[in-house]
């Protein structure tokens, strides 16, 4: 297993240049069983990790291109009276895929992006009524432009809350700049990006990091976190106690990355401003460098040796 997640961040690295750490994220992410949201500006390759991921997994993916004008019916699917049957038939949408790539979902209204709720928070979708599941694993990779963007709607507290983790990659080094502008062509042939893992060793490694330990002082350690968040003086909203299984959830992934089966201190705070900087402050989640800030007051603020003194 641990061969097929360095063969899987080696894939992608190789396509998202110079961006290892986000690249790592993203993939306990969805090892996780966590939804996922890049934001950054455009043309900073949100897309080009997204599909990346996808084709890397091996698994059904679908990329819908949000816009002001698209309707949840172009999202989950719409019924058809079928003449020959003589009862309504389903014409499933996009969402029915193992992996759906919601592209820039920000430029759609509210009434659409509220299509990704139910599918996101309980792997279903209703239509006319009736209740569809969804394809497992069921995994949605979102992107979005900063808020202060021509043309975009803010993703609703709740919808931000069905996220385990949003990124943001930023600008390229120097060096991964260069390799960028003297590659041959502006996108990435995804024909030669290989699938490295089937569905049944997806499973085998999202039941194996389930698995992996969790010692009472680390759970400890995550609701002094949650704590401080909670603090009047606090300039950030609090965590919820689904913030912190999400976190723990994270933490697990990423020992499992680093080839541990239990989780420490280190785990939690590698990927707590990534599950926790869009429910800190989501009215600010264009502006990374503060919304890191809140999270780094935070960290410091807890002892994880004596986390609930």
């Amino acid at each position: 297993m641990q061969t097929a997640v360095a063969n899987i961040l080696a894939q992608i690295g190789s396509v998202v240049i110079g961006k290892p750490h986000q690249v790592k994220l993203a993939l306990s992410c969805l090892l996780a069983k966590g939804h996922i949201l890049i934001e950054d500006l455009p043309g900073m390759g949100k897309t080009t990790l997204a599909n990346t991921l996808a084709l890397t997994l091996g698994l059904s993916y679908q990329r819908i291109q949000f816009t002001s004008d698209l309707m949840p019916a172009d999202v989950i699917g719409i019924t058809i009276f079928d003449d020959v049957k003589k009862s309504f038939l389903l014409h499933p949408g996009a969402i029915f895929n193992q992996v759906v790539l919601a592209d820039e979902v920000n430029r759609a209204s509210p009434k659409t992006q509220s299509a990704l709720l139910e599918a996101m928070e309980e792997g279903r979708v209703s239509v006319d009524g009736v209740t569809h599941q969804l394809p497992e694993p069921f995994f949605v990779i979102a992107t979005q432009n900063p808020m202060s963007h021509a043309g975009t709607y803010p993703l609703p507290e709740s919808q931000l809350d069905r996220f385990m983790m949003r990124l943001s990659l930023g600008f390229p080094n120097i060096d991964a700049e260069r390799k960028i502008l003297q590659a041959t062509s502006s996108h990435h042939d995804t024909t030669d990006i290989k699938a490295f893992l089937t569905v049944e060793q997806l499973r085998e490694i999202q039941l194996h990091i389930s698995q992996i330990t969790v010692a009472p002082a680390i759970i400890d350690y995550v609701i002094a976190l949650c704590r401080v968040s909670r603090q009047v003086e606090s300039q950030a909203k609090a965590l919820s106690p689904r913030a912190g299984k999400a976190l723990l959830a994270a933490a697990k992934s990423w020992a499992f990355m680093e080839n541990r089966d239990y989780v420490i201190p280190d785990d939690i705070q590698a990927v707590f401003s990534a599950v926790c900087e869009h429910r800190l402050a989501p009215q600010q989640h264009h502006i990374f460098d503060e919304v890191n800030e809140l999270s780094q007051q935070i960290l410091s603020q807890v002892d994880p040796t004596n986390p609930l003194l």
